[in-house]
Order: structure tokens, then C-alpha cells, then sequence
């Protein structure tokens, strides 16, 4: 009786020893699971704020609540055993769908503020940059002039550009990121740097190269801007509007002309160049004036001001549309009646599209 009692003790500790020892792997197992499981949720698209001074278990409710993760004593757990509370940044934040607990608290570590994107697209002038921006809803802008007002400031490009009255030309076109308070005098700012950033020494230097200043290679840049459709014409186009100055020929480019008849307030928005357009008496009117217009009509990207830096070596003085693509490419003359023959035979295409609608 006493051997049997003895067993049964003995099985009684081995159960109890078994059962201590399995506790732990099951919860580590588990934990392990719970922190490397992917949640999908439907806040992808939303921002969540985390406070300042918010708790570790204000943090995993919310974060609960909005359903990123699915239980809340996996991530209190670790955050309490890796000392994780300490390193957590407050913030607004996007958690992508799928996305681990591990992956949570590593976005929380790293920190996130909620960020507006402002877009100013190659080409664009002031006045389209204006209007775009009294759009965001964040800057809190009155209108377009009141944006217009802030690029007249012009203490920024001084050293490159002491003629400028206004930004156009230095507002290089790109995506901008900025957190949702930032003022629209630093959005506009941060545009004028990030050209100043690809204002490189060596473009400087290319530029001094050619006996131009930096004003001058703007304005040619934002002319092939406006005029070229492919990047690979615009060293060609650079090179017409050249050899054009060099031998004393009116740039005659509607992109000028348009130009002068927003500075005018006169310009009908709708695409097409009118005769009163055309007879504009405004320096910007290259038809009428020979030489370069007196400043940039639009912004240009860093292809177009490479090219104006870098223009193909040829002969040519015309280009006109290539009406077989639709592309916006064109055909390249150095003589004026091979180029009249290209401008026929584009009025002649025109022509036959309007007919077959």
C-alpha cells in the first residue's frame, strides 16, 4: 500500500513539473503567434493620433478600438518586458492593412506626423501654382492672389536672379511633403529651395560656360518647358531657340504669346491663340520682340534645364508638329520653306480632323 502511495506522489509531482514547464511554452507560443500575425483592418486610410504623454494602455485600446490589433495583452506584454513604453512617439500615424502587432510598435518607436502633398507640375506658372494652392484646404488661403502675394518675395533667389520681382521660374516643379500646420509662405519656400538644391555648382558652372546668367538659362529653360512634349527634343529645341538668338530671328513662341496675355489678364483659358493675342504689345510677345522675353514664362523641370545648359549642336531655326503622332513630337527644319511645307502639311491634317468629326 505504502509502494502504490509513493507512485502515485511521484506521478502527482511529474504531472505538476510538467505542467509548470508547459504553461510557459504555451503562453510564449501564443505571444509569439499573437505579435507576428498580420491584422487586416479597415483604417488604412485614416490617421489615428496618439497623444502626448499617452500610456501604453490608452495606446493599445485605441489602437484596439480601431481594430489595428486584435488583442491588446500581447503588445502590453512586450511593450512591458522590452521597455518599449519610453521610446513611443506621439504622433499621427497610417498603419498600412495587413500589419503585425511587432509592426505597430515599431511604426510607434519611429514616429509619424500627418503630412500633406502638394504637387506643381513642369511648365506650370504662377498663376497655375497660385490657383492650386488656394485649393488646399489646410493653408487656409483666401484666394489665388493672396498666394500670387507670397511669390513676389523674391529675397530667397536674390544672389542668383537680383532682377527677379517674382518666383516664376523658381518654383521647381516636384511633389512637396509637409506637415498639416506648415504656413504657405514655407510650402512656397520649400519650392524655391528644392530649386536651389538642383541649381548645382556644375550647372552654375555650365552656365558661366556659355556666358549666361542664371536668369537667362531660366527663362530658356521654361521656354522648352512649354514647348517640348518628349525629352529627348528638348536639347533640339534648346538649340533652335539659340541659334535663332544668335542670328538675330524672333523666337516666335506661343508659349510667350500666351504668356503675355495672362500678364495681361486678357488670356480666354481655352486653348487657342487669338489674333488679339498674337498682336500684343508685351515684351513677353516673342513674335514682336526679338531676343529672349524678359523673363521665365512657366517651371522648369531638370530635364528642360539640362538641355538649356547642354543644347544639341545643330543647324536648325524651325520645328513644327509631326501630325502622324500624337505624342507631340516634331520635325525639325534649318530652312524656312522645307519648314513652311511641315506647317501645311499640318494645317492640311487639321483640316481633314475636323472634317471626320
Amino acid at each position: 500500500m505504502l509502494i502504490k502511495s509513493r507512485k502515485a506522489r511521484k506521478r502527482l509531482w511529474l504531472g505538476i513539473c510538467l505542467f509548470l514547464l508547459a504553461v510557459p511554452a504555451v503562453f510564449s507560443l501564443s505571444l509569439y503567434r499573437e505579435l507576428h500575425t498580420p491584422v487586416a483592418h479597415g483604417k488604412a486610410d485614416d490617421y489615428i493620433e496618439i497623444p502626448r504623454r499617452s500610456t501604453p494602455e490608452a495606446i493599445a485600446n485605441k489602437l484596439s478600438s480601431a481594430g489595428v490589433v486584435r488583442r491588446t495583452w500581447p503588445l502590453l506584454f512586450y511593450i512591458k518586458i522590452s521597455g518599449s513604453a519610453k521610446l513611443i512617439k506621439a504622433g499621427e500615424y497610417r498603419f498600412s492593412s495587413p500589419i503585425t502587432p511587432l509592426g505597430v510598435l515599431k511604426k510607434l518607436e519611429e514616429g509619424e506626423q500627418r503630412l500633406s502633398r502638394f504637387t506643381v507640375i513642369e511648365g506650370w506658372t504662377r498663376w497655375d501654382i497660385a490657383d492650386s494652392l488656394s485649393h488646399v484646404d489646410e493653408l487656409h488661403l483666401r484666394d489665388s492672389n493672396e498666394a500670387l502675394r507670397l511669390m513676389d518675395e523674391t529675397s530667397a533667389i536674390r544672389d542668383l536672379d537680383p532682377v527677379a520681382t517674382n518666383l516664376e521660374g523658381y518654383l521647381f516643379p516636384a511633389t512637396y511633403s509637409y506637415p498639416v500646420d506648415t504656413k504657405p509662405a514655407a510650402v512656397i519656400a520649400g519650392m524655391v529651395k528644392r530649386f536651389r538644391q538642383e541649381w548645382t555648382p556644375e550647372r552654375a558652372e555650365r552656365a558661366r560656360a556659355l556666358h549666361m546668367s542664371p536668369r537667362q538659362i531660366v527663362i530658356v529653360a521654361s521656354l522648352i518647358e512649354t514647348e517640348a512634349k518628349l525629352k529627348d527634343e528638348r536639347p533640339l529645341i534648346a538649340s533652335v531657340i539659340y541659334n535663332r538668338l544668335n542670328r538675330g530671328i524672333a523666337l516666335g513662341m506661343d508659349s510667350t504669346i500666351v504668356y503675355a496675355s495672362k500678364l495681361a489678364g486678357k488670356w480666354r483659358n481655352d486653348g487657342r491663340v487669338y489674333l488679339s493675342d498674337v498682336n500684343r504689345r508685351s515684351p513677353y510677345n516673342t513674335r514682336i520682340f526679338v531676343g529672349l522675353p524678359p523673363g521665365p514664362v512657366g517651371a522648369p523641370g531638370e530635364s528642360s534645364i539640362d538641355a538649356a545648359l547642354n543644347p544639341a549642336q545643330t543647324d536648325y531655326l524651325y520645328y513644327v508638329r509631326e501630325p502622324s503622332r500624337d505624342d507631340g513630337a516634331h520635325n525639325f527644319y534649318s530652312k524656312e520653306a522645307d519648314f513652311e511645307k511641315g506647317v501645311r502639311a499640318l494645317r492640311e491634317w487639321e483640316r481633314t480632323r475636323e472634317a471626320g468629326r
